[in-house]
């Protein structure tokens, strides 16, 4: 049985039927789309609703009926807190590049440092890099908590105060 791939044209909010040869690509965009809204734990209604778009054309990108704008993949990245250059990738709107020579490995070959020089710059860097990590950590349940109050309706300050949810530093 042949999976009929030809999407309602009442609903295409600017995308454009998907040629033959990019069904795997798209395929492999829609359901990575569709993990990490489901490891985000957002319904299709409330990540169409997030990124700004509808509930069927949404459908429609994890399904692979649909290849998104680069616009539209911008908006489902930020609503999915991820990086969109990552959506951009698996769309085959950019190609993957290889990762650039990494800070510690310069960093052990400059000639005009001396060895623990070199090693307080690497210490230096890891502890920035781990404290950055933990900011990003501690802010992703902030934003999620300000994004569902802010999409049931209208939210005043004092509803956002009932929330109790933490601050920038992680304090509540």
């Amino acid at each position: 049985m042949t999976e009929d791939r030809t999407p309602d044209p009442s609903v295409g909010e600017g995308a454009e039927p998907i040629p033959d040869e990019h069904h795997g690509t798209i395929d492999e965009l829609g359901a990575y789309i569709r993990r990490q809204r489901e490891s985000a734990r957002l319904s299709l209604r409330k990540l169409a609703k997030i990124a700004g778009v509808s509930n069927p054309y949404l459908s429609q990108i994890e399904r692979g009926l649909r290849k998104p704008s680069a616009e539209i993949l911008q908006a489902i990245a930020k609503a999915l807190e991820i990086s969109s250059e990552t959506l951009y990738i698996k769309a085959g709107i950019l190609e993957e590049r290889e990762p650039d020579e990494d800070l510690e490995t310069v960093v052990a070959r400059d000639p005009h440092l001396t060895e623990p020089q070199r090693q307080a710059l690497i210490e230096m860097y890891r502890s920035f890099r781990a404290l950055s990590e933990l900011r990003e950590r501690a802010a992703a349940p902030r934003r999620r908590g300000l994004l569902d109050a802010v999409s049931v309706g209208d939210v005043d300050d004092r509803d956002l105060s009932a929330a109790n949810l933490p601050d920038e530093d992680g304090s509540a």
